[in-house]
């Protein structure tokens, strides 16, 4: 039975990512939840070593719930290329290296992509939510489209300038913050999340990133 998150409760945001936490923060804003971060509660990042999206998250949710003895939502998240096997993927941020650069991460999937004409990709949203009880609830999203280069625009984060979503012009790094709300990956992760935890719908149509 999915547990509620009733309006006033403080809930930990289990990420360490300033983009992540500035997307996620704006789409819990509306729904009277008191939101503090990882970072300020000074807790440690957990070892991501699941093989996939879900597995991570939950690790980093349960983790901050233990920690703190407050609900925790956690979000992992990864950019996959058709033609590199669905890489990065769970290694999305590892390929940007300690210093986090995301440029050069980039640059690695278009100098891995060499010239084939397949530019297939998509984003992938894992969000966890976790109790100090033990108990989780995970959500996925999905948006897919295409990797083009060189990269567009400087809003977003990650790989959001070289991804192009399938029927739009702009790339997530050319979208305002609304309009890619309403298409992303971890959007539609959340529009779960909404209906499943707080007896809401979301009302855009909704991904997230």
């Amino acid at each position: 039975m999915p547990r509620r998150i009733d309006p006033g409760r403080k809930l930990v945001l289990a990420s360490h990512n300033p983009g992540k936490l500035r997307e996620i923060e704006s789409l819990l804003r509306p729904h009277g939840v008191e939101v503090v971060s990882a970072g300020a509660l000074g807790l440690p990042e957990p070892e991501e070593s699941a093989p996939d999206f879900a597995g991570n998250a939950r690790i980093k949710a349960l983790a901050a719930a233990t920690a703190s003895g407050l609900p925790a939502l956690s979000d992992d998240s990864g950019f996959c290329v058709a033609a590199l096997g669905g890489e990065p993927g769970v290694l999305s941020a590892r390929w940007a290296g300690p210093s986090k650069d995301f440029n050069a991460a980039m640059a690695a999937v278009n100098e891995k992509l060499g010239d084939t004409e397949d530019r297939r990709a998509w984003f992938v949203a894992a969000l966890c939510l976790a109790w100090p009880d033990g108990h989780t609830e995970t959500f996925l999203g999905r948006v897919d489209g295409s990797a083009v280069w060189p990269p567009r625009g400087g809003k977003g984060f990650g790989y959001d300038p070289i991804f192009l979503p399938t029927g739009g012009l702009l790339t997530f790094g050319e979208m305002e913050p609304d309009e890619k709300h309403a298409i992303s990956h971890r959007a539609r992760a959340f529009a779960q999340v909404l209906a499943s935890c707080f007896g809401r719908v979301a009302s855009s149509s909704g991904s997230g990133a």
